[in-house]
């Protein structure tokens, strides 16, 4: 590989590729993370849609099908994120990922046992903050990307954040293939992040039916809504999420309701729990009480297209890189191409 590729964030996560695999719920299960990581890059089991016995599962059935390194996803404001972290310093696992910035306590208690701390980020005076908090690594999301998202383009947020810390920077949204690499490698960044494109592999436990849903749309079939969880959320437009955004709060707050109480039953979580959740959900992300109960909704929404099957009855988050998507590789042959690509763009360009 070229010595241009192996960057800093190779040496702070033991990978052989610059390439991670980001946490979608429902989504990024074993089988997905170890094909990634097996494949050099880094893969990452999300475990917000899982309740702690599960999560117990999912890591160990990971370093049953590989021994490189990988990572896990969590909510910071999770009642039992304590003893999550816990659990990954237990068995060892090498990356905490982090949707939200983890409090201070919980990033020494995870670097003081080797574990490497990475929060995603929406902004440069969040990069700053985490920073001084001393996390090892930033992944930086700009507005392209799917889920959750901002307002600022890739190309403009991810050069402010690399002039503002001294970190390993991992550059998302928008990245699919070898040239992004290298573009991202030429603006600072440490290496690439995608979620999209690794969705849209055969190692993706995501239907088959969901995922043709996915290579028919084009950059332009995506929409950002508040009316998932009232935040910004990137997701592929369907007659389903058109209805969605056009309504109201009179009528998603009841549905949110609904699908709180169901996700409630599926999670085991105790309503007391799930109240200590949506305080600490206000407090940290500055919610009013009725985004903290569309945020309940959002799961059952997902699972609905990404488990059940069924896209005409929930949401697909997506980033717009959904349009330049045209086929389903294996993981492996995903960031075999991707190298091979970054390498062939390094060349033309004298490097």
């Amino acid at each position: 590989m070229h010595p241009t590729l192996h960057t800093a964030l190779c040496d702070l996560c033991d990978i052989e590729k610059p390439i991670v695999q980001t946490g979608m719920g429902w989504v990024a299960g074993p089988r997905l993370a170890a094909a990634t990581s097996n494949a050099g890059g880094l893969g990452i089991l999300a475990a917000g849609t899982m309740d702690y016995d599960e999560l117990v599962v999912a890591v160990r059935e990971t370093k049953e099908k590989t021994d490189k390194s990988f990572g896990v996803n969590l909510r910071s404001d999770a009642p039992d994120a304590a003893e999550r972290c816990d659990l990954l310093i237990k068995e060892g696992v090498k990356v905490a990922s982090f949707a939200l910035a983890p409090k201070e306590a919980l990033i020494k208690r995870l670097k003081d046992a080797g574990v490497v701390v990475i929060p995603s980020i929406g902004a440069r005076r969040h990069a700053e903050k985490v920073a001084a908090w001393g996390v090892d690594a930033v992944l930086v999301q700009g507005g392209e990307g799917g889920g959750h998202t901002g307002s600022v383009p890739t190309t403009l947020l991810l050069p402010q954040v690399v002039d503002a810390v001294d970190l390993p920077v991992i550059a998302a949204g928008g990245f699919f293939d070898g040239r992004g690499l290298v573009a991202a490698l030429a603006y600072g960044a440490s290496g690439i992040a995608m979620g999209t494109r690794f969705l849209l592999t055969k190692d993706s436990s995501v239907g088959d039916a969901v995922k043709q849903v996915y290579l028919e749309k084009s950059v332009t079939d995506t929409l950002v809504t508040t009316q998932v969880d009232g935040v910004p959320h990137r997701v592929l437009r369907t007659d389903f999420t058109d209805k969605l955004d056009q309504g109201s709060s009179f009528t998603s707050l009841p549905r949110a309701v609904r699908n709180a109480v169901k996700f409630k039953k599926l999670s085991g979580i105790s309503w007391a729990d799930m109240l200590r959740e949506g305080r600490e959900m206000r407090k940290s992300q500055e919610l009013s009480w009725s985004q903290v109960v569309m945020a309940a909704n959002t799961p059952m929404l997902l699972k609905a297209a990404m488990v059940d099957g069924r896209p005409d009855l929930g949401v697909m988050a997506s980033g717009q890189v959904v349009g330049v998507i045209d086929d389903l590789p294996t993981v492996a042959e995903l960031l075999e191409r991707i190298v091979h690509e970054a390498e062939d763009a390094l060349k033309r360009l004298g490097a």
